[in-house]
């Protein structure tokens, strides 16, 4: 199999035993974990299928938001938390955007685990 992530990230993965997928689509790459929990009872469903856009350049530049699909609403409120109204369309499926710009990277440092650690914050944090 064909993959563009790093072997560190691949070891990371692998030990934490998530399911994902490398996709390559033109000139974009990105991973697809499937059945990715959310925290309980906050959403309207339990679990989505996320993806993170790797920029060129990766891992030392860090990746820009991240994707659920299916869109999601609070269970609060059975509204989208804020900043997650764009939709993003890769690998055939449309994907709910979250905007959420982390500036921060410590090239050499920072991977995979990163993300997927801001993205779990994310999602507790959500309004």
């Amino acid at each position: 199999m064909m993959t563009f992530l790093p072997e560190s990230d691949r070891q990371y993965l692998a030990n934490k035993d998530y399911t994902y997928e490398e996709i390559t689509e033109g000139s974009r790459k990105g991973l697809i974990f499937s059945k990715f929990p959310l925290p309980n009872q906050k959403y309207d469903v339990s679990e989505v299928d996320l993806l993170i856009l790797l920029p060129n350049g990766y891992p030392d530049i860090v990746p820009d938001m991240f994707y659920l699909e299916p869109a999601v609403k609070l269970v609060q409120g059975n509204r989208p938390p804020r900043a997650t109204e764009a939709r993003q369309q890769f690998n055939g499926r449309s994907w709910q955007r979250w905007s959420r710009h982390e500036r921060e990277w410590r090239r050499g440092v920072d991977g995979i685990w990163t993300m997927l650690k801001r993205v779990e914050h994310a999602l507790e944090v959500a309004a």
